[in-house]
């Protein structure tokens, strides 16, 4: 029996991402700028290049050491590990979108901001009146 590791075949996690993300080839292709034939040969590739790598990484929307890492037993753990008596999985996603929660947290601030420059600007205006009474 062979100890040897048999090395990760990145073209092929990277068209299981691609289908757990129901995203056909021809969709990573226009979002990577290439073909569609491209793409099939990518996956098809025990290696691909690391520019290449993050470029479809980004395009499917994970970092590209989940591609380089990504195994279907781990997926098949996540989802025993996830799922209760009844057999019904739990949802330990995310229930919001962490980019609204930033943008509303800016208008937030702006909106704080805004209070503050109004505060100062009354103090200045009573201290102006202060002055000109004396």
């Amino acid at each position: 029996m062979s100890t040897d590791t048999k090395p990760k075949h990145i073209g092929r996690n990277i068209s299981r991402i691609r289908e757990l993300r129901d995203m056909k080839q021809e969709a990573l292709a226009m979002a990577i700028g290439t073909t569609q034939q491209s793409i099939y040969i990518i996956e098809g590739s025990e290696s691909v290049d690391d520019e290449k790598l993050k470029a479809i990484a980004e395009a499917l929307g994970v970092p590209a050491e989940v591609i380089r890492n990504f195994s279907d037993e781990a997926i098949f753990n996540i989802i025993g590990n996830t799922a209760d008596n009844n057999s019904s999985i739990v949802n330990l996603g995310c229930t919001f979108n962490p980019l609204d929660k930033l943008l509303e947290s800016i208008e937030e601030n702006k909106k704080l901001y805004h209070l503050l420059i109004q505060a100062e600007k009354e103090k200045v205006a009573l201290l102006e009146k202060f002055l000109s009474e004396k």
